[in-house]
């Protein structure tokens, strides 16, 4: 094997090594964990060739820039169990405190959220 042809394949490896090592930590690594608690506002099914489930959380509070401001903020999630998303749906309207894992970037067969509800209490 040529000097030339060597060095082509290490090259090759070497990409392949890097590329693969930068989509895992993209999409796959979680970035952050955390608990989130509000009144479940919607729970759906959608998609056209991935069906994936989303949901929404009403957080009622202060938020804003300015003083004394009064809105609620939303946390929309997706989730990829389907037996946690049957125990979700039966749950519109009612409180609940979700736990996520926020990914950098979202997948098509993961949701529309870069954060993920894994469990809920």
């Amino acid at each position: 094997m040529s000097t030339g042809a060597k060095i082509a394949t290490l090259t090759t490896v070497l990409l392949l090594v890097f590329g693969s090592a930068f989509f895992a930590v993209w999409f796959y690594f979680p970035y952050s964990e955390g608990w989130e608690s509000g009144t479940l506002n919607y729970f759906k099914r959608e998609g056209f060739v991935f069906k994936t489930y989303e949901g929404k959380v009403i957080q009622e509070g202060i938020k804003g820039k300015m003083s004394g401001q009064w809105s609620s903020n939303e946390f929309k999630f997706s989730v990829t169990d389907p037996a946690l998303a049957d125990t979700i749906n039966h749950l519109a309207g009612e409180k609940v405190d979700l736990h996520y894992k926020q990914y950098l970037h979202t997948l098509w067969w993961r949701g529309d959220s870069e954060y993920v509800v894994d469990s809920i209490r």
